[in-house]
């Protein structure tokens, strides 16, 4: 079974309602709602992201990579299948409370692989669409200088590059989730449910998200 949480640490997050560690969902895609996404210093590039096939061989395919160095989210579940003795299982995390107005989920330094997603997009500042995908530029190092290709985009992909962007009402599936930085969320339950089990449809969010 691949690793769902990559840090140790899940039974206290789960006792205390918090997890504040880095989070990474990884070798097989999964499904994910949110009812909003607000990140600032937003990126995305066309990458090729390594997979492990159902045959064990090793691939690769191609994703839309996007970044923030600091984001909120209104909500969030994840629902990934597992064959487990032959049967069919559903991995469900889900995460933050159950208000669309509250943006409760605190992050650093997220990064998501898109294999596709539908929703509403909002970006502000100025966006940059069709820039190299290796000079896209999302979080600084100790020194405040922004990290080269964080995203690790090939030169001359497709890229995007914006002050912020908010994303509504998303339901997609992504090869990868990353979260090496904070974690925050006030509410954290994961569940194995026999057959598949899809994550809800998010809600359309009220109001507007505080400062990340």
């Amino acid at each position: 079974m691949p690793a769902l949480l990559a840090a140790g640490g899940l039974g206290s997050a789960m006792a205390t309602g918090a997890l504040a560690v880095g989070l990474r969902i990884q070798d097989r895609p999964v499904d994910f709602t949110t009812s909003s996404l607000y990140g600032t210093q937003y990126g995305a590039a066309v990458v090729d992201q390594e997979v492990v096939r159902p045959d064990g061989t090793a691939g690769s395919v191609r994703v839309l990579r996007m970044g923030f160095a600091d984001g909120v989210l209104n909500g969030l579940c994840l629902s990934q299948r597992q064959q487990i003795a032959g049967a069919t299982y559903t991995l469900l995390l889900t995460l933050g409370d159950d208000n669309p107005g509250s943006w409760e989920i605190r992050t650093q330094n997220t990064v998501l692989d898109l294999r596709n997603a539908t929703g509403e997009l909002d970006m502000d500042g100025i966006v940059d669409l069709n820039v190299n995908g290796a000079d896209v530029r999302t979080v600084k190092d100790a020194v405040g200088a922004y990290v080269p290709n964080p995203l690790g985009a090939p030169q001359h992909r497709f890229g995007i590059q914006a002050r912020y962007a908010k994303f509504d009402r998303i339901s997609g599936t992504a090869q990868d989730f990353q979260i090496p930085g904070l974690l925050t969320t006030p509410r954290l339950k994961l569940s194995v449910r026999p057959g598949t089990v899809a994550c809800p449809a998010p809600a359309a969010p009220t109001g507007t998200p505080g400062t990340p």
